[in-house]
C-alpha cells in the first residue's frame, strides 16, 4: 500500500510517500481502507517533536509510528474476532491524538476509537471533524457554562475555532468570534452572533465584558484579555503561551483570585475523546455541527500540505484524499 512514512523529527520535507506492507488488524482492532484524512495541528507539532516533551509520547529519539496521521475517515475491511461494535462495509470515521498513521491506504485502530459515520456525511467531511471539536470541547466542558452567557472566541476560524462557535451556539452561549475580514461571512454562518474582525481592531479593546475568553490560536494571553473577563471569569488557551506560562498561570491564579479581580487561566487538558466523536456525531446528525474544509490535497501532495498548516492560516482543516489504485505488498 501505498503510506507517507516519517522515521526522524524535523520539517515537513522529510516525509516521503512509500510503499509499504499493508497491516493487519489484531483481535481488537479494525481493518480500514483510508479514504480521507487530515493534516492539522497535532500532525505539525509530531512531526516536529514541538513542544519537546511530546517525544514521551511519540517516541524519545525517533518516532514509534511511522506513518503519521491522527483523523480518518474510510470503510472498515475487516475485524479482529473480538470486535463487536462494527463489521466489515461500515462506514467509519475517528480520532486520536497518539497518532493513528492514517496518512496511508489503510490503517488498523481499536474499535474505540472509530465510530460509525451519519449516512449523509462525505467521507472528506467527516475526516476533518474530530481535532478541532476534541480540543474545542476541553475549553467548554472545563467550564461551567450557562445558557445566554456571553464567550469571545479568538481565531474563530481554524479547526478549534470553529468547532468551538458551532458547540457554543448549540448549547445557547452567545458567542463573539475574532477573525479576519474575509471571513466574517463564515463565522457568521456558525452561529457567532458579534465579529470583531482583527484586521480593522484589536479584539482586546473590545468594551464588552465575557464569562470566559477562549483563545483557540493561542496568540494572545491571559494578562492581555483579564480586562475582558467578567468576574470569576477565565481565560483558556490552546498553546502554552509565553515560557509555558498557560501551565502554570492554572496553578496560581486560583490562589491569588483577590488579585487577578477573581478571574483565573485554565488549562484545557484534553481527555475523552470518544466522548467528544459520539458528542460531535450527534450535533451532526441534528444539523448542528458541519466541518469547515479549507482545502484538499492528495497524498502524492503531502508534504505541501503540511507547510500550508504550518503558515497558521488555514480556515478549518485541510484535507488529505487518498487513492486505491497502488499495488498492494
Amino acid at each position: 500500500m501505498k503510506a507517507v512514512i516519517w522515521t526522524r523529527y524535523g520539517p515537513p520535507d522529510l516525509l516521503r510517500l512509500a510503499e509499504v506492507k499493508k497491516p493487519t488488524p489484531r483481535d481488537d482492532e479494525l481493518l480500514i481502507q483510508v479514504q480521507a484524512a487530515t493534516v492539522n495541528r497535532t500532525d505539525c507539532a509530531s512531526i516536529r517533536a514541538k513542544p519537546f516533551f511530546m517525544r514521551l509520547v511519540t517516541g524519545v529519539f525517533k518516532p514509534k509510528k511511522q506513518i503519521p496521521g491522527t483523523e480518518f475517515a474510510g470503510v472498515v475491511e475487516a475485524v479482529g474476532k473480538e470486535v463487536t461494535s462494527l463489521k466489515a462495509g461500515d462506514k467509519v470515521f475517528g480520532f486520536d491524538d497518539k497518532g493513528t498513521e492514517s496518512q496511508a491506504q489503510y490503517m488498523t485502530i481499536h474499535e474505540e476509537s472509530a465510530i460509525s459515520m451519519p449516512e449523509d456525511l462525505s467521507y472528506r467531511e467527516a475526516a476533518g471533524c474530530f481535532e478541532g471539536a476534541h480540543y474545542a470541547y476541553n475549553f467548554i466542558n472545563k467550564v461551567a457554562l450557562k445558557k445566554g452567557q456571553s464567550v469571545l472566541v479568538n481565531g474563530a476560524t481554524g479547526a478549534i475555532g470553529s468547532a468551538a462557535v458551532q458547540l457554543l451556539n448549540s448549547f445557547g452561549i452567545r458567542v463573539t468570534a475574532v477573525c479576519a475580514t474575509e471571513s466574517i461571512a463564515l463565522v457568521k454562518s456558525l452561529g457567532a452572533e458579534k465579529v470583531i474582525d482583527y484586521k480593522k481592531e484589536d479584539f482586546t479593546r473590545d468594551e464588552n465584558k465575557y464569562a470566559f475568553v477562549f483563545d483557540t490560536v493561542g496568540k494572545s494571553s491571559f494578562f492581555k484579555c483579564r480586562h475582558l473577563l467578567q468576574p470569576g471569569g477565565a481565560y483558556i488557551s490552546s498553546d502554552l503561551g509565553y515560557m509555558a506560562q498557560n501551565i502554570f498561570l492554572p496553578l496560581i491564579t486560583p490562589l491569588i483570585r483577590p488579585l487577578t479581580g477573581n478571574k483565573i487561566t485554565i488549562f484545557p487538558n484534553p481527555v475523552n475523546i470518544r466522548g467528544s466523536m459520539l458528542l460531535v456525531r450527534e450535533l451532526i446528525e441534528q444539523g448542528k455541527f458541519k466541518a469547515v474544509i479549507d482545502r484538499e490535497f492528495p497524498l502524492e501532495q503531502i508534504i505541501e500540505a503540511y507547510k500550508y498548516v504550518e503558515k497558521g492560516h488555514k480556515k478549518g482543516n485541510v484535507v488529505i484524499t487518498i487513492g486505491h489504485n497502488a499495488p498492494e505488498k
